[in-house]
């Protein structure tokens, strides 16, 4: 546990993160999920997710604007649902990312970033490859009982 006096004085250097990751599941045992190839980074396994942009934006918003804008998948934001609130400080900043469910869905998913994006999958769930992005292992442990992910982040499931 960290006391009051192990934390650092004065203002964090960089502001928080706050996203949303988007479980999107088949109905048939399978999720969506992306080869992450963003520059700068190790090539990893991610769901669709990303930044809440914009003012007065909602996690569900922001889940179903990210969705569409990463896959071309078009779900409306009133189905999408909140299953967790997750808090990190992995990148050695104050992160905090919703775990989505979005509606099942088949929709073909295009590669719409291929500078982030190297392709969509769906994969079963019970052979989710590795490694996965540590953000999006968090948010498939809020999903899936079995799912391990790293630890390090604080899970408040709704």
């Amino acid at each position: 546990m960290v006391t009051d006096a192990q934390l650092p004085a004065g203002p964090h250097p960089l502001p928080p993160l706050v996203g949303a990751g988007v479980i999107v599941p088949t109905g048939d045992g399978r999720v969506l999920i992306g080869r992450r190839t963003t520059a700068g980074e190790s090539p990893s396994w991610s769901l669709p997710g990303g930044k809440v942009d914009h003012p007065g934006e909602s996690f569900e918003q922001a889940a179903a604007r990210e969705l569409a804008e990463e896959t071309g998948i078009v779900l409306p934001a009133e189905r999408m649902r909140v299953l967790a609130v997750l808090l990190d400080h992995e990148l050695g900043r104050t992160r905090v990312t919703a775990a989505v469910l979005a509606p099942p869905s088949l929709a073909e998913a295009l590669v719409t970033e291929p500078h982030a994006c190297a392709g969509w999958e769906r994969v079963a769930v019970d052979a989710l490859p590795e490694p996965m992005f540590y953000p999006s292992a968090q948010v498939l442990s809020a999903w899936l009982p079995d799912y391990r992910a790293p630890g390090g982040t604080s899970h408040y499931r709704l």
